[in-house]
């Protein structure tokens, strides 16, 4: 009734040839469809995914022009010091389809960086996203999707050289399994269920292992049931490293499963967010 509501709107001002722009369009979405008390995060989430990917197309106003103008605004030079550096070595996986997909904008993991970016931020701790494409850089050098990880370690090679003030470097997924397997109720409220992953073919993955240990052990005390634990990978078949060399604070995380909606992935993703911001504070 939402979507149909809001679609009987969407023709009545095409009608009049009133304009609603992309922004106007996400608040009408949040308005409508969330509920939680973080509303204005994923107001500001789905602002900044339309913004990248411009999948409102057929919407009723003049993108580029929009953009134009953004260009054509004065640059302000700010120095930049992130700590934290949110990416994702498999950007398309995707969650499940909410009311939203309706109208292009499918969730990704990318989500969570915008969910994580804000939330620290507004806590004090500065963070960055990396936007630049994995895909463009599997094409690029005609490597396969398995190459995924090799193709992010570039983009982490950039970035330690672009802030060297980053500490922090989170690479964060989501499930292949069934909702039954990555769903938890917790105090009343479904969470996304979180799983870390440490590569044991990292010659130091020990430190790795101790920075994971502590970020599981607090969320397992802050919210009971939400993590599975953390999964020691290495072998034929599976990648053993994760880009872990990189740094002993970068870890792998696992939010939810690709049936998880957008409530219980963002849920998790602000409980990970608390949890993560008590760890390196101490």
């Amino acid at each position: 009734m939402i979507l149909l509501g809001m679609f009987l709107s969407y023709k009545k001002l095409e009608q009049t040839k009133i304009k609603i722009t992309d922004k106007d369009f996400i608040h009408l979405i949040a308005k409508d469809t969330f509920s939680y008390e973080e509303k204005n995060i994923v107001e500001e989430v789905l602002e900044k995914a339309i913004k990248a990917s411009n999948p409102i197309k057929w919407m009723n106003y003049d993108y580029q022009k929009n953009i134009k103008k953004e260009e054509e605004k004065p640059v302000i030079e700010e120095e930049i010091t992130p700590t934290i550096y949110l990416y994702n070595s498999h950007q398309t996986e995707e969650y499940a389809p909410s009311n939203y997909a309706e109208f292009s904008v499918n969730p990704t993991v990318m989500m969570n960086d915008y969910i994580l970016e804000d939330y620290l931020q507004k806590n004090g701790y500065k963070a960055i996203v990396e936007e630049n494409s994995i895909k463009e850089i599997l094409n690029q050098n005609k490597w396969n999707y398995s190459n995924s990880y090799k193709a992010s370690r570039i983009l982490l090679e950039q970035s330690i050289i672009k802030y060297p003030t980053l500490k922090y470097f989170i690479d964060i997924h989501r499930d292949s399994l069934k909702k039954d397997k990555t769903t938890i109720v917790i105090d009343g409220k479904n969470y996304a269920k979180i799983l870390f992953i440490v590569g044991l073919e990292n010659n130091n993955y020990q430190e790795n292992l101790n920075f994971t240990e502590k970020i599981n052990n607090k969320l397992e005390e802050n919210y009971p049931g939400l993590t599975k634990g953390i999964y020691k990978k290495k072998g034929p078949g599976v990648n053993g490293v994760y880009n872990q060399d990189f740094s002993p604070n970068t870890i792998l995380i696992e939010i939810g499963g690709y049936e998880n909606n957008t409530t219980e992935v963002l849920n998790s993703t602000l409980a990970f967010a608390k949890t993560f911001m008590e760890v390196i504070h101490e």
